[in-house]
C-alpha cells in the first residue's frame, strides 16, 4: 500500500488518531476508556505511518525506541503503585491531589498515572511489534 493518496493523508491521519489517543487515556480513570485501548490506537497510527514511509523513515521519526517508551511505562505504572505506600494505605491504593489553577481545579489521582503508564507501555510494544513486521516484510 505505497500509493501517493496514502503517503499523502497518513500523516493527518495520525495526527488525529494520536490526539484521540491521548483523549481517550486521560478520560479513562472515570469513564470508558483508559490507557490499553489509548494505547492501542496510538500504536495503530504509528503502524499507518510505519505503512506508508517505512520502518526506518518511522523509527527516526519516533526518535526514541519504542521499547524503551514501554520499559518508561512500566515504571510509571509501577510507581503509582508505590504512591500509596509512603501514606500508609495499601499497595495500589487511589490518592488524589487537587491542583488550583488560577479558578481552575485540576484533579490528579494514582488511577491516571497508572492509566498513562498503560499507555506507554502498550504503545511501546505494539509499535516495536508493528514496525518489526514492517521490517521483515521489506526484507
Amino acid at each position: 500500500m505505497n500509493t501517493i493518496i496514502f503517503r499523502t493523508m497518513a500523516p493527518i491521519i495520525v495526527c488525529i488518531m494520536l490526539v484521540y489517543a491521548v483523549y481517550i487515556c486521560l478520560r479513562g480513570h472515570n469513564e470508558p476508556g483508559g490507557g490499553f485501548i489509548g494505547g492501542l490506537i496510538a500504536a495503530s497510527s504509528i503502524a499507518i505511518l510505519g505503512m506508508a514511509n517505512g520502518a526506518e523513515a518511522t523509527r527516526r521519526a519516533l526518535r526514541v525506541d519504542p521499547l524503551s517508551i514501554a520499559g518508561i511505562g512500566v515504571q510509571i505504572a509501577a510507581l503509582s503503585g508505590l504512591a500509596s505506600l509512603f501514606t500508609g494505605s495499601p499497595f495500589m491504593t487511589s490518592i488524589w491531589l487537587y491542583l488550583e489553577l488560577g479558578e481552575t481545579i485540576v484533579p490528579l489521582s494514582t488511577p491516571m498515572a497508572f492509566d498513562i503508564g498503560v499507555f506507554l507501555v502498550v504503545f511501546g510494544t505494539i509499535s516495536a511489534i508493528a514496525l518489526g513486521l514492517e521490517e521483515g516484510e521489506a526484507g
